[in-house]
């Protein structure tokens, strides 16, 4: 195979125990490299599942030992009986010398500044002046006084102050202001560009013919799809759902999909699938294509995380959001703007229960597929990656290598006003 001279682009993405960042990572390298054929991208990722989706030729992954915060400043290795303190070590020798030996023309970091305790540092500290450093936020981080206080106790706003030229925000500056929310000085938010929301392009075909399989001998019905993102912390929703299902087909005939994730443990899973017998419901722990599961539901009822949530918003799907309880307060956050601008319903999680579940079930069901005024920008994708492909030198500045082109856009992101100081 010929060796590449195309543009580099490195991800960072501390993910430990879920998929949410690993996957919109995925669908920016793939775009980046729709964007410029003959580039590579590296992710350097932690997340226990690997290479879980499928990507493009010309991405690879490297693979850190796994840790997981259980609380601020909190963080423990998932599988290595092996103090904190070794396995930050680890990471830290691991990212710097990939850095170091892959040459990447940008690195994109994920959602943490100074990686997690700090670790990124290091390598930002080594990286030669000409590499462009890129953070890419999701719409919201967390409660803003828990952001303003841990950025500042762990460095990430010095790092972001230190090394960063651009801030890419997956999301609209309407729904929640990064920069204002989160107190940042004024010279730091002059490098925010607010790029709408990054979700998966819808599959080619059409999802009848998985509605019609997984309504066979009922077409009547109606089909409801819960999802949880990885799982970890998805049972409580599953279960209330599972014991709201009797009153719910009560009133209308359905059938229901349980896509539970990977990383629900084998316990609660099994506990599920008790209570699903004699149910019109299937369990499945993960599928091939979510989107076309969500495109042919009549109601999605899932978590409040930032990949489902990107997804039922690019079908105009009627969906129920509920958030979980804690320990951060970005789901609640999510769903309860996203509810109030009549893109989706949701139910506080102090309020779930089966009788409360069923009774939201069968509104949301009543009601037509939603149509509001403001629908919400889905054009992350094509804007992040103009950012990440404008950045790449004088060739690209100067339009030597043609028009930036993903999905069939043409230059999207310079076409539109999403910064908070405009497009450079």
């Amino acid at each position: 195979m010929a060796v590449t001279s195309g543009p580099r682009l490195m991800i960072y993405s501390q993910d430990g125990l879920g998929l949410g960042h690993l996957r919109r990572t995925t669908l920016l390298a793939s775009a980046f490299l729709a964007a410029r054929p003959g580039g590579s991208v590296l992710t350097v990722s932690d997340s226990p599942m690997g290479q879980f989706f499928s990507t493009s030729p010309g991405h690879d992954y490297l693979k850190l030992p796994s840790i997981r915060k259980v609380g601020p400043g909190d963080w423990r290795p998932v599988s290595l009986a092996t103090p904190f303190a070794d396995v930050k070590a680890m990471r830290e020798k691991l990212i710097r010398v990939a850095a170091q030996e892959f040459r990447p023309d940008v690195l994109l970091v994920d959602h943490m500044p100074h990686g997690a305790m700090g670790e990124l540092v290091p390598t930002l500290k080594a990286l030669p002046h000409n590499v462009r450093t890129v953070l890419g936020l999701r719409d919201i981080v967390d409660a803003p006084p828990t952001v303003r206080r841990r950025w500042q106790v762990e460095g990430a706003f010095d790092a972001l102050k230190k090394y960063y030229h651009d801030v890419l925000v997956y999301g609209c500056r309407e729904v929640f202001d990064v920069a204002a929310q989160y107190a940042w000085p004024a010279d730091l938010g002059s490098r925010v560009r607010y790029c709408g929301y990054v979700c998966s392009p819808q599959p080619p075909g059409s999802p009848e013919a998985m509605r019609r399989r997984y309504l066979r001998g009922s077409p009547e019905s109606e089909l409801v799809v819960a999802m949880a993102g990885g799982g970890a912390d998805g049972y409580t929703l599953f279960e209330t759902l599972l014991h709201a299902v009797p009153a719910l087909v009560a009133e209308r005939p359905c059938r229901f999909v349980v896509v539970t994730g990977p990383f629900l443990p084998d316990a609660e899973r099994k506990e599920l699938r008790r209570l699903a017998k004699g149910l019109p419901v299937r369990l499945v722990s993960t599928v091939d294509n979510s989107l076309s599961h969500i495109g042919c539901a009549d109601l999605v009822v899932s978590m409040a995380g930032y990949n489902t949530t990107a997804e039922v918003l690019g079908f105009a799907r009627r969906a129920l959001l509920v958030p979980r309880e804690g320990p951060s307060a970005e789901q609640r956050m999510r769903a309860s703007r996203f509810a109030e601008r009549g893109w989706v319903r949701w139910l506080p999680p102090e309020s779930l229960s089966p009788e409360m579940l069923a009774a939201s079930m069968i509104d949301a069901l009543a009601r037509p597929d939603p149509e509001v005024a403001q629908p919400p920008d889905l054009g992350g994708t094509e804007r992040a990656v103009w950012h990440l492909v404008s950045r790449l030198g004088d060739d690209v500045l100067n339009g030597s290598l043609g028009p930036v082109t993903v999905n069939g856009h043409r230059n999207i992101g310079a076409a539109t006003g999403t910064g908070s100081g405009g497009h450079p």
